[in-house]
């Protein structure tokens, strides 16, 4: 398998299984500054303080049954798959399945939606629409998005629920951009919720970090076309604590 960390948070019930590998490659990939989770204490200085950017790989990959046995330890009601890109595992179904015949645990999957993953034990996608331009999708992740595109309304129609995420880059992937991808989602469904999130610098990257004002307007930008649009800004404090189980 591709599991490589596990974070969990025992407030919430809610543990996070990081796969590697991704099939995009994205200029603003904060796996190139940071590969373990950045809600966990030591990683904060260098994600939000750009300290010790690295491209470090995983040290060791779990099996599953590993990973069951990691998570016989905490109480799980949610768990979510991210990464990277959680989709390119092939044991990512059986795993799913596992977990919530084990746990009776509501399973979340985050993707960039480029390769599609048996839904059948998946309870909820959040779908990561880089850019809905092309040619501005090209020059972010080296790839066109008409396959993801196609593939978000094949997901929609396959029933399960479904929420959109996307990062604001100023002067780059802005409000007119962030307008143009809520117009792509409302024309599919105007009540998929919708979240923007700032940049933060990375790499050799020349843009800057969004001012919370540029992101308050993108979002207004999309409320005209959906009914369910948030955003963060960077400055938000952790609503609760993660720990490192592996």
């Amino acid at each position: 398998m591709n599991v490589y960390h596990i974070t969990y948070g025992p407030a919430t019930k809610i543990a996070q299984l990081h796969f590697w590998g991704c099939n995009l490659s994205c200029r603003a990939c904060l796996l190139k500054r940071e590969i373990y989770d950045c809600h966990l204490v030591e990683t904060k200085d260098r994600i939000f303080q750009g300290r010790n950017e690295t491209n470090r790989t995983p040290d060791k990959f779990l099996d599953m049954a590993e990973v069951m046995q990691l998570l016989d330890k905490v109480e799980v009601g949610e768990v979510i798959f991210m990464g990277a890109e959680p989709a390119l595992d092939p044991q990512l179904p059986a795993l799913a399945e596992a977990l919530h015949r084990k746990y009776s645990s509501q399973n979340v999957l985050l993707t960039n939606g480029f390769q599609l993953t048996d839904p059948t034990h998946i309870h909820e996608a959040v779908f990561s629409i880089k850019a809905c331009s092309n040619t501005i999708h090209q020059d972010y992740t080296g790839t066109s998005n008409k396959k993801a595109l196609h593939n978000f309304i094949t997901l929609y129609k396959s029933g399960i629920k479904l929420r959109t995420e996307s990062v604001y880059i100023p002067e780059y992937i802005d409000g007119p951009e962030i307008e143009n991808i809520a117009r792509f989602i409302a024309g599919v469904d105007r009540s998929i919720p919708y979240r923007i999130d700032a940049y933060l610098p990375i790499g050799d990257n020349p843009w800057r970090r969004p001012i919370p004002r540029e992101i308050k307007d993108a979002a207004s930008l999309a409320r005209k076309h959906l009914l369910d649009v948030s955003y963060l800004t960077g400055n938000e404090d952790l609503k609760y604590e993660v720990v490192r189980i592996f």
